[in-house]
């Protein structure tokens, strides 16, 4: 596969919720650049996130575009999020399963045909203020 290929179905795989796949298809050594906090190393903590994460939100990703560039190193994709807050967290408005459709991005980085490094930038506060609504 390319890295298009490889990040296309890495998006593909969290729309149907197959982590299992999702998981294949990251380097053993993945970094993973959460838009708040610290990055995690590793596929056991990306893993631990990705089960955080089922529990707390139900999410798919819509109207995706994908970019790469020549040496196949990089793939940027752009995103609307449409979720449901299940679960609340530390330091977040209580959850009672609010809806939100919010705009998003990922930077992913691609190594020995795996995704080595995956980045995701979206709006905190506007977050905040949809699921406060």
């Amino acid at each position: 596969m390319t890295s298009l290929e490889t990040v296309k179905q890495y998006y593909a795989c969290f729309n149907n919720k197959d982590w299992a796949g999702m998981l294949a298809l990251l380097h053993p050594e993945v970094r993973h650049e959460p838009n708040q906090g610290e990055p995690r190393i590793g596929i056991k903590l990306f893993t631990e996130f990705l089960q955080h994460m089922d529990e707390s939100y139900e999410e798919t990703l819509t109207e995706m575009v994908f970019f790469d560039e020549p040496t196949g190193e990089r793939v940027a994709v752009e995103f609307v999020v449409n979720g449901i807050y299940k679960k609340g967290e530390e330091g977040l408005p209580e959850a009672h399963n609010q809806t939100y459709i919010l705009p998003a991005a990922a930077f992913l980085g691609l190594k020995d045909g795996k995704i080595s490094r995956v980045t995701t930038y979206y709006n905190l506060p506007l977050w905040i203020q949809l699921v406060s609504e």
